[in-house]
């Protein structure tokens, strides 16, 4: 089963990753870190299931700050 957008974004808050606020309107979310290169974006609704890619994007971004 699918995890939801929100497990995805408490296990990067979890880590440090920090949300930027965009001009505007729309479900998208970028979140940096200062130990990973670029922004994380996260498209959806909380309470939407996240995509495969999603997860391992996240999962993938997680490993990369905390070695």
């Amino acid at each position: 089963m699918p995890r939801k957008i929100r497990d995805l974004i408490k296990k990067l808050r979890d880590v440090g990753f920090t949300e930027i606020r965009a001009a505007g309107k729309g479900s998208h979310r970028k979140f940096i870190h200062d130990k990973y290169p670029g922004a994380v974006t996260i498209s959806g609704k909380s309470g939407d299931d996240a995509k495969q890619y999603q997860e391992k994007q996240i999962k993938q971004a997680i490993e990369s700050v905390t070695q």
